[in-house]
């Protein structure tokens, strides 16, 4: 690894692989996205332009990464992607030291679309700005603005 990536690594490895977690759920899966993600990061080094920055550059990769896991999931199990989304919420047993409000949330977060789930994760979790997330999706602030907006909607409502 370039003395360069080692230096990302070490800035946003732990970011990175808390930002898996809250998509997928599951340590193993989120540590094998993480090294997926830094191996795709340092074969496409040389593309980085500087334009966002590195932590949104990796966190869109590990999106990639993950949404090809779903894929590939989906295509041995014959599932759709949100009920794999939704097995992959915490189960209440394994998270029974949290909260009952914040378990209700979780599962209520886990079942919307995939976008607006990682959309809400990213900005709670993650604390990203909108036009970081817009760069992650590859869309624009007002539109992450927007999603985000309507996906709090459908929370509140319970969709």
């Amino acid at each position: 690894m370039s003395g360069e990536m080692e230096q990302y690594y070490k800035e946003n490895g732990r970011k990175v692989f808390l930002y898996l977690m809250t998509l997928c759920g599951d340590a193993d899966t989120a540590e094998e996205l993480t090294q997926e993600t830094f191996y795709r990061a340092i074969k496409s080094l040389r593309k980085y332009k500087g334009e966002s920055s590195v932590y949104t550059w990796l966190c869109s990769i590990a999106r990639n990464a993950w949404l090809e896991e779903l894929r590939k999931r989906t295509k041995h199990k014959g599932e759709e992607i949100s009920e794999l989304a939704e097995d992959t919420a915490p189960r209440p047993d394994e998270a029974a030291e949290s909260a009952d409000g914040r378990l209700r949330l979780l599962k209520k977060i886990h079942s919307l679309p995939e976008t607006e789930k990682e959309l809400i994760l990213l900005r709670a979790s993650q604390e990203l700005s909108f036009r970081e997330i817009g760069e992650i999706f590859g869309k624009s602030e007002n539109w992450a603005r927007v999603t985000y907006y309507r996906a709090k909607q459908k929370l509140a409502r319970g969709d």
